[in-house]
Parts: C-alpha cells; structure tokens; sequence
C-alpha cells in the first residue's frame, strides 16, 4: 500500500506542476487534460488512504475542433486564415485540427444558426469583405463586434500584425510556436533583427506595433464604414456568415 501511495503522490506533484506550467503558458485545453488527470490521481488517493475500492477513472474530455478553432481565434484576437489558426492551436493547446476541416466547420456553423439563431454561445462565422461577401478561408468569432469582423483595404495587414503580437506574447516553450514566430517576424520590418534562430519577443511586438500606428486610423475608419452598411443592408444571419453570392444563390436555385 505505502509503494501505491507513493507513487500517487509523485504522479500527483507531477501533475499540478503540470497544470501550472499549462496555464503560465495559457495553454487551456492542456491544463483541463492535465486537471482531469488530477481529479482521478486525487480520487484515488483518497481512496486508498481511507480503504476504498477506488471509481474508475473516466478518460478526460476531448476538445472538439470547434473549441480547438474558437481556442485559436480568441488567443489571435483578429481574422485569421485557416492555416494560421491551426498553427496556433498546434503550438499552444496541442491542437489536431486540419485546415481543410475549417471549410466544412463554417458551413455546420451557418446551417445551425438558420436552424436555431443565437442557439449557441458563439459562433465560427466568416469574415465580411467590402462586398459583405464572405471572405474566403478568413474565419472570426460571432461575439467580436461587427468592426472585428469586416475587412476593409488594410484590414488584412492590420489583422497579420494584431495576430503577430498576440503570438510573440505567448510564453509556450513550443519549438512550434518558436517557428510560427520566426515566420512572423520575417513579414514585419525591423521584428526578426537579423538572427538565424527565434527572434526577441519583445522586438517583434515592438515592430508590429510601429507599423500598427501607421494603418490603425485609416483601417478603423474603413472597418466603421462597412459595418455601418452591414447593420444596414444585413440580417442577423448575413452579419455573420456574409450576403448570398451570386455563385450561392446558384447553387440554391439548383437544387
């Protein structure tokens, strides 16, 4: 009994540091994994020391691609395209999510909300071209405000930086998230600084916030503008999935 509870008891260090290191990191789908683990090393502490027959232990919940997708947008805080998102949430949450699965995900997403609106505490839903089309492959979230969610001349550039700082601020420890950096930098002038291996932290959001100053005026002024025609000319559905294309209403007429 004593050799089981010792060894209870440094599975159970192993996994609150564990937990903790996750969630310096923010790595919040690794810190409930690590947390589920915990709960049943606990319980079964527990059950040793007072000579109960201890519960089985349940496997921990595994996160859906939507959570995982919702994961990365949250931590990027901007428009994304897909490839971005599923580097972000490989390096930070140990995400499994496959590009060409987005595509599919939004779709779900659209026929749920027609189905049932504001069923949902959020929403995966397309970004809003100048056009209030769907921006292909570049995905938000439903509870940004509607000036997050429209890309204006700008927007892009302005959402690569936004994402940028949001990724240099990560503490991850990830040789993936090292890489998505240094890919990063080298798309912001004056971030990499010149060195072969992962660039300053601190340097890129430096950088990324310089060029930010020069385009945030004009980009918020544009992303106000084609809200403000969004509100106007949008239901609640073509707010957040984008009007009907001409190539759509093709499509539905056809079938």
């Amino acid at each position: 009994m004593s050799d089981r509870l010792d060894d209870l008891e440094r599975r159970i260090d192993e996994l609150r540091a564990g937990v903790r290191k996750a969630m310096r990191a923010r790595g919040g789908a690794k810190a409930r994994v690590l947390r589920a683990e915990l709960r049943s090393a606990e319980h079964a502490w527990d059950a040793l020391v007072s000579g109960e027959q201890p519960a089985k232990e349940e496997p921990p919940r595994l996160v859906t691609v939507r959570e995982q997708v919702h994961q990365g947008l949250r931590l990027l805080g901007a428009a994304a395209q897909s490839r971005l998102i599923v580097a972000v949430s490989a390096a930070f949450f140990g995400g499994t999510i496959s590009s060409s699965r987005l595509t599919s995900l939004r779709r779900d997403e659209e026929r749920s909300f027609r189905s049932s609106p504001f069923g949902r505490p959020y929403y995966l839903c397309a970004a809003l071209t100048d056009r209030l089309s769907p921006a292909r492959g570049l995905l938000t979230l439903s509870a940004w405000p509607l000036e997050r969610r429209v890309v204006g001349p700008l927007s892009p550039r302005v959402d690569f930086l936004t994402c940028a700082i949001a990724v240099a601020e990560q503490e991850a420890g990830d040789e993936r998230a090292d890489r998505l950096l240094v890919r990063m930098a080298r798309n912001i002038p004056g971030a990499a600084g010149g060195t072969l291996g992962p660039p300053h932290r601190g340097r890129v959001i430096e950088a990324a916030r310089a060029e930010l100053r020069v385009h945030a005026e004009r980009d918020t002024r544009d992303r106000a503008e084609l809200a403000q025609r969004a509100v106007a000319q949008l239901d609640d559905a073509g707010r957040l999935f984008g009007a009907a294309t001409l190539g759509t209403i093709k499509k539905e007429n056809a079938k």
